[in-house]
């Protein structure tokens, strides 16, 4: 059984310190929805929230907040820079429990959208995604690709994200007139295909 873990700022969630210096959370797009499709499956967190045992702690109050139920395991939350393979390390480590061993790493999966930080997990021995949406890529081990997606005729951007939600496609910022970029599995390009987006699949990314 595979243990997700994933980071929250620009990953799971959108973040804004309000007036009182309070956090709040908001989940980005879809964030939800694949959070839940995972069911029982153990999920945990590892993120940096800056230093200091007030910060973790008005992270976690902010994560409980927007997500609630969504990361009961209190072991499985970490905290703490994400500039070397350790705190992966301790990710693994963190998923014994009631004198079972700890789950091998690479049945973790982690995801950012942090390329770097994404290679420190795989330093880990670590599964990585660049999106909660491919993240069952990972788990099962499928490829991820950067893609640029043809705009047919008479069909623009907002036609393509309402295809790509559906599927294992993600929708990037950028690209020139009638191209965008994108990340997707060959299950999320194949979706865009047969829609009537031509997609053109670049390099896959690392998963390990």
């Amino acid at each position: 059984m595979p243990v997700l873990f994933f980071d929250i700022g620009a990953t799971l969630a959108d973040a804004a310190v309000e007036a009182d210096g309070s956090l709040t959370l908001r989940p980005r797009p879809r964030v939800l929805a694949v959070l839940d499709s995972f069911g029982e499956v153990r999920k945990g967190i590892v993120s940096n929230p800056g230093p200091g045992e007030e910060a973790a702690a008005r992270a976690a109050s902010a994560l409980h907040t927007a997500f609630p139920g969504r990361f009961p395991d209190a072991a499985l939350v970490l905290w703490g820079a994400k500039n070397s393979p350790a705190i992966f390390e301790r990710a693994v480590a963190a998923t014994a429990r009631d004198g079972i061993p700890a789950v091998p790493a690479d049945a973790c999966v982690f995801t950012g959208e942090d390329a770097r930080e994404r290679a420190f997990a795989a330093q880990a021995g670590l599964r990585t995604a660049p999106h909660p949406v491919l993240t069952l890529a990972a788990v099962e081990g499928r490829p991820v690709f950067e893609a640029r997606v043809a705009l047919p005729a008479g069909r623009g951007p907002a036609d393509l994200e309402a295809v790509a939600g559906t599927t294992e496609a993600v929708v990037l910022p950028g690209g020139g007139p009638g191209l965008v970029p994108a990340l997707v599995s060959e299950l999320g390009a194949d979706v865009l295909d047969r829609a009537g987006f031509a997609v053109d699949l670049r390099d896959p990314l690392p998963l390990d």
